[in-house]
Parts: C-alpha cells; sequence; structure tokens
C-alpha cells in the first residue's frame, strides 16, 4: 500500500507509540465520526480558495489535531446534511 507524506508520517507517529487514548465519550464520538465520514470518500475534486482561508482552515484543523481536507469535508458534510433534513421537514409540513 502506498501511502502520501503525511500518512507516512501519521504512521510512524503509531508506530513510536506517541498517540494517547481518548477517554472523553463526546470527543471520541466526534473522532469516530471523522473517521466515518473519511472512510466514505467517493470523489475527489479541487476547489480553489483564498489563501488566507486556507491558512484560517489549517490552523483550524491542526488545533482540532484532524487534516485539514478532512475538516472541510466535515463541514460540507454537516451543511449538506442540515440542508437536506430543514428540506425534508418542509416538505412535511406543508
Amino acid at each position: 500500500m502506498r501511502f502520501d507524506p503525511e500518512e507516512r508520517e501519521i504512521l510512524e507517529s503509531f508506530e513510536k507509540e506517541e498517540w494517547r487514548s481518548v477517554m472523553d465519550e463526546e470527543e471520541l464520538e466526534r473522532y469516530r465520526n471523522y473517521a466515518r465520514y473519511t472512510l466514505r470518500k467517493t470523489k475527489r475534486i479541487n476547489l480553489r480558495i483564498s489563501e488566507r482561508d486556507l491558512i484560517a482552515i489549517k490552523r483550524i484543523a491542526q488545533e482540532e489535531g484532524l487534516p485539514y481536507q478532512t475538516l472541510i469535508a466535515s463541514l460540507i458534510h454537516k451543511f449538506v446534511e442540515k440542508r437536506l433534513r430543514q428540506d425534508l421537514n418542509e416538505a412535511v409540513n406543508s
């Protein structure tokens, strides 16, 4: 299996036992969701955004402890899911 540089870095860090267990159940569930969304990738896209926004996204992702691409995918997914739920609620209530 081939790994990109970021994946190699994560694997090496894991093999050096630099990872710690997450005990907080809410935080654990959040990371399970990140993993779930990451594993369900189906399409690759190219997206142009401002450098300023990308820097901010990378900073936030680092603070959250996840890859910035995963953060972006998660934000898009959350937006779409909320939007779909609103549309369904409106259809049911009309």
